[in-house]
């Protein structure tokens, strides 16, 4: 009896003993442990950021898919009529003078964008920066008085497990809040944008809440809602979001009208597998490995080697190409990021410049015209800034078709846009330069030998002009 007596006491007691439990003064992330905790609101956080979450409203004009397009006569007595399209998301704003950050593909092709705010003002909006390769776009409102806004979190680096809220206007029926917690970051291999590195969260995201806040538990902004992994349209628990480094350089670039530059590595990352990880001594697979490098580029100009094994950007670890790119993409231009590298089995540190790809993302191209087979088509010089616009191999060089005339005599012998001209009459074909003087010097000749590259296919055939 009294030993039974004795545990109650103990079990009694020991909710009261862990309570005087002193945490150490630097935890600042703590797991609820008791009921009290457990019925904490956020509705403190709420009520400051709500104010600084916004609607934001497009208009479009599109055409509809005339289903007798490829039809002669149909195709006259059913046409195409344009209509209006409009879409709804949400967006964030980010300065007290009407800054407003959301997502481009909210805003891509609008002829109209309104803004509607938490209590229900409504403002014509104007665009200052958009931008398809981060999906992020930057609006302004003019308005006469200071607007609430969210600040950027650019001090603490989230991590998994940390508690978030997520706030937006899904479907469209008002201002929702819905709460989860990080559950993983760099998601480096989701999404379309270039740049990717996103913040996944099991915080309900839906259709509309693009554009949207994604805060943490000092109300601050740690990233900008982007898209959701679901079949059915509906939130499944996995949620995306850009984070706030990102955001914030695309907010600084609009405001000081500066341009948005595309920063280029100029080197091949491939990820550390066991195998490769054997081969270099490593006793698990981590960091990203260096396969090539594109001469006089940032990488080469910082010093970066093939066999390199680049481990960590900044401070943050790495496993592949994105990771690098989104690390160098939130730097602004002229400024280094720091590369810790493993060479030869030693750690060393290299600062690689940012900047962005060599060559003109809009080159100059060459119409060629006179007595050759390829009358008629237009070439323009591969270059890395060209081949990312158009989404081809950064380290492809040479001249590429860019499209063919109707009825010329390159669309009778079958040229099609993208062939990559490697030769020419026997002579290498690096520039249009190249194929303008060899095109010219020997304008009128009977054979012509050429070697094409089309899909990873090379064909060398010689035509013959009649």
């Amino acid at each position: 009896m009294i030993r039974h007596l004795f545990l109650a006491i103990v079990l009694l007691a020991a909710p009261a003993a862990a309570q005087e439990t002193e945490l150490p003064v630097n935890q600042d992330r703590i797991v609820p442990d008791s009921r009290v905790e457990m019925q904490l609101s956020f509705a403190p956080i709420v009520r400051d950021v709500a104010p600084a979450v916004v609607n934001v409203y497009s208009r479009r004009v599109v055409n509809n898919q005339n289903p007798f397009a490829n039809d002669p006569v149909f195709s006259r007595m059913f046409r195409s009529q344009p209509r209006e399209q409009n879409s709804l998301g949400s967006g964030v704003i980010v300065d007290h003078s009407g800054v407003i950050v959301t997502n481009n593909h909210v805003v891509a092709g609008a002829t109209e964008l309104r803004v509607v705010l938490a209590d229900r003002r409504e403002f014509e909006a104007t665009v200052l920066l958009t931008d398809e390769a981060t999906d992020l776009a930057v609006l302004r409102i003019e308005t006469d008085e200071p607007l609430p806004s969210l600040p950027f979190n650019m001090t603490d680096d989230p991590e998994v497990g940390d508690l978030v809220l997520a706030i937006g206007n899904p479907f469209g029926v008002g201002q929702t809040v819905t709460s989860g917690i990080v559950s993983a970051l760099a998601r480096t291999d989701v999404g379309q944008t270039d740049f990717a590195s996103f913040i996944q969260t099991d915080a309900a995201i839906n259709p509309g809440n693009s554009g949207g806040a994604l805060v943490d538990m000092r109300g601050q902004l740690i990233g900008i809602n982007s898209m959701i992994f679901s079949r059915s349209g509906g939130s499944n628990g996995i949620g995306f979001a850009i984070p706030v480094e990102m955001v914030r350089r695309v907010v600084d670039t609009a405001l000081s009208e500066g341009e948005l530059i595309r920063p280029w590595l100029g080197a091949r990352l491939q990820p550390v597998t066991s195998d490769i990880a054997s081969t270099f001594d490593l006793d698990r697979p981590q960091g990203a490995l260096v396969s090539e490098i594109y001469p006089d580029a940032a990488g080469d100009a910082g010093g970066l080697r093939q066999g390199d094994i680049v481990l960590a950007v900044d401070g943050h670890e790495i496993s592949n190409d994105a990771g690098a790119r989104f690390r160098l993409a939130i730097r602004a231009a002229g400024e280094n990021a720091r590369f810790q590298v493993l060479r030869d089995g030693e750690q060393i540190e290299l600062d690689i410049p940012v900047s962005p790809a060599p060559g003109s993302a809009e080159p100059a191209p060459l119409t060629v015209e006179g007595r050759n087979p390829l009358s008629g088509v237009r070439l323009v010089e591969l270059s890395p800034a060209f081949n990312e616009t158009v989404g081809l191999d950064p380290f492809l060089d040479g001249v590429v078709v860019m499209n063919v005339q109707r009825r010329s005599v390159a669309a009778r012998y079958g040229f099609r846009p993208g062939d990559r001209l490697i030769a020419l009459m026997g002579q290498p074909v690096s520039s249009v330069e190249d194929a303008a003087e060899i095109m010219s010097r020997f304008d009128g000749e009977r054979q012509w030998p050429i070697v094409i590259d089309r899909r990873g296919q090379r064909y060398e055939p010689t035509l013959r002009l009649y």
